[in-house]
């Protein structure tokens, strides 16, 4: 059995007040999961100061297993540029690939700003419990 040909997949990238936004339309597969890639990383370097990235995926038509690899590391060059990434418009095929491996909530949840209130809370340090004497040893003395 033959699958049918992919529809190219058409990308308009653009920017404006710290905000970018890609435009999405027809098949994020392993012919064209590259180009996403790219062209995130094209309007990254061209605009330094963006705050979001939004990517429009309503007019995507199908996505395979290198597209979902394409938008995690869509996910983290975002991360690295400190830009937040949103995925709207997400059509129901799109939904389904994220829930069923797992990925929704690492796709879609906020990133975690150092500093920013309700930002990430480190935790304490873990240090080992203190050494036991053995039973019937005595304590120091003076």
């Amino acid at each position: 059995m033959t699958s049918p040909p992919s529809a190219p997949l058409t990308l308009t990238p653009s920017a404006s007040r710290g905000t970018g936004r890609v435009e999405l339309s027809g098949d994020l597969d392993h012919h064209h999961a590259d180009l996403l890639v790219e062209t995130v990383g094209r309007l990254l370097a061209e605009q330094p100061g963006l705050r979001d990235l939004r990517l429009d995926c309503a007019g995507l038509s199908a996505v395979d297993s290198s597209g979902l690899a394409a938008l995690l590391m869509v996910r983290r060059r975002t991360d690295g540029a400190g830009a937040e990434l949103h995925l709207d418009g997400r059509p129901a095929h799109l939904n389904r690939l994220l829930e069923i491996t797992g990925t929704l909530h690492h796709l879609t949840a906020p990133t975690p700003r150092a500093g920013a209130a309700g930002g990430p809370q480190r935790a304490a340090p873990r240090t080992a419990p203190a050494e036991q004497p053995p039973p019937g040893a005595t304590g120091p003395t003076a």
